[in-house]
C-alpha cells in the first residue's frame, strides 16, 4: 500500500448539505431555516443573548480574586521527572542544572516563563539546582540527597526581589 492509495471508510465522507434547490429537496425555499426571524439571517443569534432577560453570566456570583493579567506562570518540576531524566542520560548530575539546560532536556518547554521546583516522588542523585521557586518539600529532597538549590527570585518581606541559595 502506498501513500497515494488510501482511501476513507466507506460512508465516512458526507456529501455537502444542498440547500435552496426546490421543493422536492426538502431543503428548499427557506433552505432550512424556518420564516424570517434572526435565526433566519445572515449571522444567526449571539451564543449568549438570551432573549432579553437576565443572562446567566450577569446572574450568577463572582467569587475571590482573579489576577490573570499580572499573574506569574511557572513552570512547573517534579522530583521524580528529575530523576527519570537523570537515569535516561538527559541530565549531568555533576553539571548545574538550569532554566536553559531544563528545556534542552525536555523538561520544562521555554526559558522564557520561571521554573518552579515541586516536591512529588524522589531523588537518588545530587543535583545542583537553580530555579525561580521550590517548595520546602523540594529543597529538603535536594538537600538530603546531597545537593542544593539556588533560588533566583524571592521575595523579601519589603516586596523586593532578591536573589538567594537554600541550601
Amino acid at each position: 500500500m502506498r501513500l497515494n492509495e488510501l482511501r476513507d471508510n466507506p460512508g465516512a465522507k458526507r456529501g455537502k448539505k444542498r440547500l435552496g434547490r426546490g421543493i422536492g429537496s426538502g431543503l428548499g425555499k427557506t433552505s432550512g431555516k424556518g420564516h424570517k426571524g434572526q435565526k433566519a439571517r445572515a449571522g444567526g443569534a449571539s451564543a449568549i443573548f438570551e432573549g432579553g432577560q437576565m443572562p446567566i453570566y450577569r446572574r450568577l456570583p463572582k467569587r475571590g480574586f482573579n489576577n490573570h493579567v499580572f499573574r506569574t506562570a511557572y513552570q512547573l518540576v517534579n522530583l521524580d521527572r528529575l530523576q527519570a531524566a537523570v537515569e535516561a542520560g538527559k541530565l549531568d548530575a555533576a553539571q548545574p542544572i538550569d532554566v536553559a539546560v531544563l528545556v534542552r532536556a525536555g523538561l520544562v518547554r521555554t526559558t522564557k516563563e520561571p521554573v518552579k521546583l515541586l516536591g512529588r516522588g524522589e531523588l537518588g542523585v545530587a543535583l545542583t539546582l537553580e530555579v525561580a521557586k521550590a517548595s520546602p518539600r523540594a529543597v529538603a529532597a535536594v538537600t538530603a540527597a546531597g545537593g542544593s538549590v539556588n533560588v533566583l527570585e524571592s521575595v523579601s518581606e519589603t516586596g523586593e526581589a532578591e536573589a538567594s541559595p537554600v541550601a
